[in-house]
């Protein structure tokens, strides 16, 4: 039998959301072990000048606890 977890973290790039999503994953692997899999909440933009500098992502992650 599996036990997941569910932790939510947010990433910001300023290239794209599928960066900030990648990212995100990628840092959140040198802490948690065996991710299965996020959901992506909400995307969010940060603005200065009326030009976008930085996308953000809130997203939740599934990880499955050790035995």
């Amino acid at each position: 039998m599996s036990i997941a977890r569910v932790t939510e973290i947010s990433a910001t790039s300023p290239t794209s959301f599928d960066d900030a999503v990648k990212q995100g994953i990628e840092r959140a692997s040198k802490t948690l072990r065996h991710i299965q899999g996020a959901w992506v909440k909400d995307n969010n933009v940060d603005v200065e000048n009326g030009a976008v500098t930085a996308y953000r992502v809130n997203m939740q992650v599934t990880f499955l606890l050790d035995d």
